[in-house]
């Protein structure tokens, strides 16, 4: 966090910072030597931080429970739809020129689509008051092949102007983050993840199996219906302002889990800051490696998540012998 807030366009020094953290909290200390320092740091830069930060450990804590309740390393929020849902109603929302809720309406429109993406996938999927892991997973595959699909319309009816701004969102950024959109996801993040830590031994059982997990006393109907409204929810809630970024879902929990273990508690600690210290370099990267000019951040993790999560498929394979 300090060496993002240091970085960019702008040098500035750590002692700096320090003291326009301090003077923004009313501590009396020497006025900046550079006037626009504070502006560019709590304007600028201090928000954008924060957003990566509670954007980045959302993503990784929803990868976590995915991965959990799959019983699946392999398993990632977008099995539900939930990106593929928020990227749908982003898209309507600007090719469609919806404005009733203003500068926010985008954001909105992304955050209730991917929640109602995940439940349709989640209610299609039961049967007989249960849900097979295997019928979820195809539903997913479906709706996320629907919703493609009508991304694709939809960018064929927009303008010019509107396929750029669809593409743009569906390649993720953080530029533009500010401290009112923090307001709005942070609190959603920190409810999600404490309903994720409060979960963190039940999810230890999910690794028996279902049934194993039924036989000692885990409603695991109720668990995994909790899980994908708690994934649905901070997905949807980093999403809605940074657009989609690959790969912290999938990449993160997995690599974790090879470090420190399966325990869910652990687990779920070490996914978050992951998560957040990824995004945040991936972030420092994006608004610094093209002087004058801010790459897409999802761009940036799909480009180096997808060799990295190949590499550690082959590492895995190669320990294990083959596929269990």
């Amino acid at each position: 966090m300090l060496l993002a807030a240091c970085s960019g366009q702008l040098p500035i020094s750590p002692g700096e910072v320090w003291n326009s953290l301090l003077r923004g909290l009313g501590v009396d200390v020497p006025a900046a030597a550079v006037p626009t320092t504070d502006a560019a740091l709590w304007s600028i830069r201090f928000p954008r931080i924060m957003m990566a930060v509670v954007i980045g450990a959302a993503l990784a804590a929803a990868g976590t429970l995915m991965q959990a309740v799959f019983a699946n390393p392999l398993a990632e929020p977008g099995v539900v739809g939930v990106s593929s849902g928020a990227a749908l109603g982003a898209a309507a929302s600007i090719v469609f020129g919806w404005a009733f809720l203003g500068e926010w309406t985008i954001a909105v429109a992304a955050f209730a689509a991917g929640l109602v993406t995940t439940l349709f996938v989640y209610l299609s999927s039961r049967s007989g008051g249960k849900t097979e892991v295997v019928t979820l997973v195809l539903t997913g595959i479906a709706v996320n092949a629907f919703a493609g699909a009508a991304l694709a319309l939809l960018m064929f009816l927009g303008d010019a102007g509107s396929r750029e701004q669809i593409v743009f969102w569906q390649l993720g950024s953080l530029n533009g983050s500010r401290w009112q959109q923090f307001a709005v996801v942070a609190p959603l993040v920190v409810a999600g993840l404490v309903v994720a830590f409060l979960l963190a031994r039940t999810l230890d059982l999910f690794s028996l199996g279902e049934r194993g997990a039924r036989h000692l006393g885990v409603n695991v109907e109720g668990v995994r219906i909790v899980v994908v409204v708690v994934v649905a929810v901070l997905v949807c809630a980093a999403v809605a302002f940074a657009g989609i970024i690959a790969f912290v879902g999938l990449v993160v929990p997995h690599l974790m889990r090879m470090i420190i273990g399966p325990v869910h508690r652990g687990l779920l600690a070490a996914s978050v800051l992951g998560g957040a210290v990824l995004l945040l370099a991936a972030d420092l990267v994006a608004r610094t490696a093209v002087p004058m000019a801010d790459l897409p951040i999802g761009l940036l993790t799909s480009l180096i998540g997808g060799p990295f999560f190949f590499w550690l498929l082959r590492r895995t394979r190669r320990r294990a012998g083959g596929w269990a």
